[in-house]
């Protein structure tokens, strides 16, 4: 693995010119993702600023140009007309005021009056290396172009460290009231969200007080990437937990979780009505964002990032890595927050397949399964050996995954096998399969798990214990790969 100094890190992109020979070296590699949003060079991270507008999603990720590194951070730039076929647009936002001069951290955005506002995590270093987090906002103008704000809306605050970032907007019309959620971290190690609060969007910002969620005053190391979703009746508090172990989940110290509860504005506490979940139990998912300004509130929209924080993968050798999750409608049923493949996604499918034990490079799988124990082998060899294990257990109710029989292993150390509990049984899955990873969802959505696979030109099969039902599509590519600084 490549050592880089901090100089390589955080140099500061003068020109697309300085990009085009490593734009087109991994443009060969066999893991470009073909209907997932990934980087145009180097190194995608977190998703920033989802919202839709006029008729357009705008998606930004957090963006290093240089290689599989975190470094100097960028806004990177996509949009859709309907969530599944997405263009490159550029830069959004460059780290180059004395706030952000050391990177534009995450953010989110929302929509008023006809503008695109934008907040985001100005990650500010002095000389020492010392960090100042200052919470900044930018609008999008008519011409493409994100003008930023002169001044922070607010700095840090004293009894939390420098971790203090990652600000979600919300906008409450019962109380005539804008909200900021910021992820934290106490002087005493535990994660935080703290809230801010203005009636004016753009100025008049004051620190309303500290989220209070009763059971977890000292739940963790550090509080991401916070959401709080108003869903039909309920509201869904999603965060990204760092510095912690959780049964089941191996060594990561790294996990996306969400609560369904209560928010009370009035007494900024969340009441959950019942104990943290998995938002997707996989190997490699970690701060989902939803997005604003979506129709209804039956449902909302939300896109994670597949990876997570200090790990690696076999792409790094190619001087990139990352993608983005598919966008998922989310829906409250019964208690249980429910996540399935954006609608429309059907329309990526080119050509039904035969059921002949080949799996596409790029496309999908539907399985119904019979009440009873369950195994299904993906991207094994051509013996139908090695390959991701997927075994259910009807008598326990648990899918575990297992991709230790991958040719190209990976993270090891974490673990390589992990659980998916279900509540009534294991009925049906619906498979994405990209070049570089695989969702998949059990049940209609109950549960869904997502991870990053590196199958070799052998490993393109699949076993299966049962005589069931199996569908099986080829998709058309919906991303484009063009050079776009």
């Amino acid at each position: 693995m490549r050592e880089w100094t901090r100089e390589e890190r955080y140099r500061v992109l003068q020109s697309p010119d300085e990009l085009k020979d490593l734009y087109e070296s991994i443009q060969e590699s066999v893991y470009r993702q073909t209907y997932h949003v990934q980087p145009v060079t180097g190194l995608l991270n977190d998703p920033n600023g989802f919202i839709y507008h006029d008729g357009v999603w705008h998606l930004f990720y957090q963006w290093c140009p240089w290689g599989a590194v975190h470094g100097l951070k960028y806004w990177y730039h996509v949009t859709s007309s309907d969530l599944i076929s997405w263009e490159n647009q550029g830069v959004g936002l460059r780290p180059d005021t004395f706030y952000d001069n050391r990177g534009n951290h995450s953010g989110s955005g929302i929509s008023v009056d006809g503008k695109l506002y934008f907040f985001y995590t100005g990650n500010h270093r002095d000389e020492d290396w010392t960090r100042t987090p200052y919470t900044c906002a930018a609008v999008l103008e008519k011409d493409g172009v994100l003008r930023k704000f002169p001044k922070p809306l607010f700095t840090p605050r004293k009894r939390y460290t420098e971790h203090q970032r990652d600000p979600k907007i919300v906008y409450r019309k019962d109380r005539s009231m804008y909200y900021i959620f910021i992820g934290a971290q106490s002087d005493d190690l535990r994660g935080k969200v703290l809230i801010y609060q203005s009636k004016k969007l753009e100025e008049g910002w004051v620190f309303a007080g500290e989220l209070k969620v009763p059971g977890y005053e000292a739940f963790g190391g550090m509080w991401e990437c916070p959401c709080m979703e108003h869903i039909g009746e309920k509201d869904v508090f999603i965060f990204s937990l760092q510095y912690t172990k959780l049964p089941g989940r191996g060594e990561s110290t790294n996990h996306n979780l969400y609560m369904i509860g209560n928010m009370d504005y009035e007494t900024l506490t969340f009441v959950p009505e019942s104990g943290y979940h998995h938002l997707d139990y996989g190997f490699d998912f970690y701060a989902a964002q939803t997005a604003a300004n979506v129709k209804g509130r039956e449902k909302a929209i939300l896109i994670g990032w597949m990876g997570l924080p200090d790990n690696h993968y076999p792409t790094e050798e190619e001087d990139w890595e990352g993608s983005l999750s598919l966008p998922r409608e989310l829906r409250v049923e019964d208690g249980h927050l429910i996540q399935t493949p954006v609608e429309g996604i059907e329309k990526l499918r080119r050509q039904k397949l035969e059921a002949d034990g080949m799996l596409p490079k790029a496309g999908e799988m539907l399985i119904s399964v019979q009440e009873e124990d369950f195994h299904l082998k993906l991207f094994a060899g051509s013996n139908g050996e090695g390959g991701m294990d997927i075994c259910y257990n009807a008598k326990t109710k648990i899918c575990s995954v297992d991709r230790t029989g991958l040719t190209k292993r990976f993270n090891q150390h974490l673990g390589e096998i992990l659980e998916v509990p279900l509540v009534s049984g294991l009925k049906s899955l619906r498979i994405f399969i990209d070049h570089s990873s695989v969702e998949i969802f059990l049940n209609d959505g109950e549960k869904v798990f997502t991870s990053h696979v590196y199958p070799t030109e052998e490993e393109h099969h699949y076993v299966i214990s049962q005589n069931t039902s199996i569908t099986l599509w080829d998709f058309y590519p919906s991303v484009t790969d063009d050079f776009v600084i």
